[in-house]
């Protein structure tokens, strides 16, 4: 007899063929049955602790997957794809994930029954491009993007999910100036909404939601650097630096000698005149406040105050692009180089106010600011962390709608439509692909029936009402994710992007089809000078090898 041929390394382990498939399936619905719970209006919160001992409360899909520590790879790929969503639409998160464990295990029974995965993975291909194609043509509507109620019914939908649906009105207003904000529509046909950019949230702990607002501006956490400085100017010419204020050191580590003691004089004395040249650089100019992403030295601040300049010191990069896109003019690296053309000058306030022990600056009152801050209060730092994630997936709904002006009815409505639409196409398709196919249908119809659990109703009837409605009278019947009715979208005016819906789908059955794939998992691979070590240490048991026969 022969002895055994070890090709892998003996620390790893190795998992193959339908247990793998199956282990995945298991573990791709232990994730989406996690957060299940999180959607719809009933939503449940989930509290989590991270390693630093901080805490989360939130019931948006992918900031709970992200505080999650998970061992499994396609636990791994699932908690990816709702970044993935996060990123590309900003909404859409809990959906993405309950929809991708549905079809996987949709997908089960099959692969007992010995489907090859190949042919599961090409019904699947073929329903999401029929399902892609039938959104956009038979279900979706178009919508006007410069009607405001219009816009607000929309942002509202997203947000009636969310924590902040209490002040709906105020956070619906507050994401459709800031994208209208920011918005870029060039005539060449360039059009760039930049939010993570140039809408910044600022959080200020204290006072109530109600006192949250947009400016007109922008603001930042600094105050100015000397106290006789003035902390309010009305239209202030503001000069953007970002050089320093103060002497150049040298890049390295300088030495001096000096001869005789009027040298040193002489180098302080030219140290002093440097610093005066290019303050007089700046006040040639007139302005009321400069700003700079680097140091201001006392010297500089002496000859500033002198001449009734305010300035602020180390400002962000980020801030600093957000400035002069708010208030005109250009960020100048040498003072040498400063003209009329770089102050900016279509800010209307500049003041400082106090919040709490901290001063903020406030440039508001610009006459076509392309940024702005969006300035949210409330009672803790857990309740402003969750507002913040709420405004984000409003304001990529409205930037969604802005760049794509199409909708389809939300409360499962679409989801419920696709199935309906989808099962009647499955009749025509010949061969064993219909089956999987058919089960995909099925599988969508687990969003409206998850917001029916929240709710608390009847499953089995109401989904079985809801089906009938779809088969007989058009495609905009929901679930009222408050009551669990079923209602017409059209009237109860809930409506979804179209580009968040179709990206749900395609992410949720691109991870189905990219996990059904796998058929191997090698894991455990450790590296040589790990098992060195364990050695040393007396841990590390070698796999038993049987002796080789004669």
């Amino acid at each position: 007899m022969q002895a055994p041929m070890l090709v892998l390394k003996n620390n790893s382990k190795r998992e193959s063929g339908r247990k793998v498939q199956l282990s995945n399936i298991k573990a791709a619905k232990t994730i989406s049955d996690i957060i299940r719970t999180c959607l719809g209006p009933k939503a449940m919160l989930k509290m989590l602790m991270d390693p630093m001992g901080g805490i989360v409360m939130t019931n948006d899909g992918n900031a709970i997957l992200r505080e999650i520590q998970v061992q499994h790879p396609a636990a791994k790929s699932m908690i990816e794809i709702s970044r993935t969503q996060d990123e590309e639409v900003g909404d859409g998160t809990t959906s993405v994930i309950i929809l991708a464990g549905e079809l996987l295990k949709v997908a089960e029974p099959f692969l007992v029954e010995n489907m090859h995965p190949t042919v599961i993975i090409a019904a699947y291909r073929q329903a999401l491009e029929d399902a892609v194609d039938m959104m956009r043509n038979d279900v979706a509507k178009s919508v006007d993007v410069n009607n405001r109620d219009e816009m607000i019914k929309i942002i509202k939908s997203s947000l009636g999910t969310k924590f902040m649906k209490g002040w709906n009105d105020l956070a619906c207003g507050i994401a459709l100036d800031a994208v209208k904000c920011v918005n870029i529509d060039d005539k060449g046909g360039y059009k760039e909404i930049d939010i993570k950019r140039y809408a910044k949230v600022e959080k200020v702990p204290g006072g109530s939601i109600e006192m949250s607002e947009i400016l007109d501006g922008v603001m930042f956490n600094k105050d100015v650097t000397h106290t006789g400085m003035k902390r309010r100017i009305e239209n202030p010419r503001i000069v953007m630096l970002d050089c320093n204020l103060e002497y150049k050191k040298g890049e390295s580590q300088t030495n001096m000698e000096f001869m005789q003691e009027t040298d040193f004089r002489r180098i302080l004395q030219l140290e002093e005149n440097y610093i005066k040249e290019i303050c007089d650089d700046i006040i040639a100019l007139k302005p009321d406040l400069v700003l700079t992403e680097k140091g201001v030295s006392d010297l500089a601040q002496h000859f500033l105050l002198k001449a009734g300049i305010s300035a602020i010191r180390r400002l962000r990069k980020s801030d600093m692009n957000r400035v002069a896109r708010a208030v005109g003019g250009q960020i100048v690296h040498r003072t040498e180089e400063l003209k009329e053309s770089d102050v900016g000058t279509e800010c209307g306030l500049f003041e400082i106010k106090k919040f709490g022990d901290e001063y903020f600056t406030f440039l508001t009152k610009c006459k076509n600011p392309k940024a702005c801050t969006i300035l949210l209060r409330g009672a803790s730092k857990d309740v402003l962390m969750e507002v913040e994630r709420n405004l984000q997936d409003a304001m990529n709904v409205a930037r969604n709608v802005m760049l794509d002006p199409y909708l389809v009815p939300g409360g499962g409505a679409v989801e419920a439509a696709l199935a309906h639409r989808l099962n009647e196409k499955s009749k025509a398709i010949q061969g064993v692909g219909q089956w999987p196919y058919r089960a995909l249908a099925e599988a969508l119809k687990i969003i409206p029936k998850t917001l029916m659990q929240n709710c608390g109703v009847n499953t089995i009837r109401t989904m079985t009402n809801l089906t009938a409605k779809h088969a007989t009278s058009g495609s905009t019947w929901g679930v009222d994710g408050e009551t669990g009715n079923i209602v017409d979208m059209e009237e109860f005016g809930v409506w979804d992007t179209l580009q968040v819906k179709s990206q749900v789908l395609k992410t949720a059955i691109e991870t189905a089809i990219l996990l059904l794939r796998i058929d191997d998992i090698v894991s455990g691979v450790k590296k040589q000078s790990d098992i060195e070590a364990e050695k040393m240490a007396g841990k590390f048991q070698p796999a038993p090898q049987e002796p080789a026969e004669e």
